[in-house]
């Protein structure tokens, strides 16, 4: 069995494979089941959805519908049941500013996925936009591992 790291790797290079190869569909698993009965289905990739999660949780899909933590389990929970990369949808990283996302980013990285999303706005209209910038959310975290998407 592959360790982690090599594993995380694995799904990096497939994701990435999948991006440089055109179109793909990406079904979004609200849970652990449903990740392997899309994994059955024949998909290659999955995708997280916020909305799914915080419903199946009885919440509605608001900026952040689910603590941080609850959230990374949740993507830790899907990565975990499947062989598939998975991008998670990350809201908007769980902070206001890039530097707080950035280190976000990192926790959701450490759970296995091979990909995020980040919204452009925290759901607050105090707070309309967090990437105003910041061109790309590579530049707002240093530490990413180059070969991550």
């Amino acid at each position: 069995m592959k360790d982690a790291n090599s594993r995380q790797q694995s799904a990096v290079e497939k994701f990435r494979a999948l991006h440089q190869s055109g179109c793909f569909v990406l079904p979004n698993p609200w849970d652990a089941g449903t990740a392997i009965y899309l994994q059955h289905l024949g998909f290659e990739a999955l995708a997280t959805t916020s909305a799914g999660v915080a419903f199946s949780h009885g919440r509605p899909d608001t900026t952040p519908a689910l603590p941080l933590d609850d959230m990374l389990a949740h993507c830790r929970e899907v990565v975990e049941a499947t062989t598939l990369p998975v991008n998670a949808d990350f809201q908007a990283g769980y902070a206001d500013e890039p530097e707080g996302v950035a280190e976000n980013v990192i926790l959701c990285i450490a759970t296995g996925v091979a990909g995020l999303s980040i919204e452009d706005n925290t759901g607050r209209s105090s707070t309309k936009k967090i990437w105003r910038s910041t061109a790309s959310g590579r530049r707002a975290v240093p530490s990413m591992p180059p070969e991550f998407p």
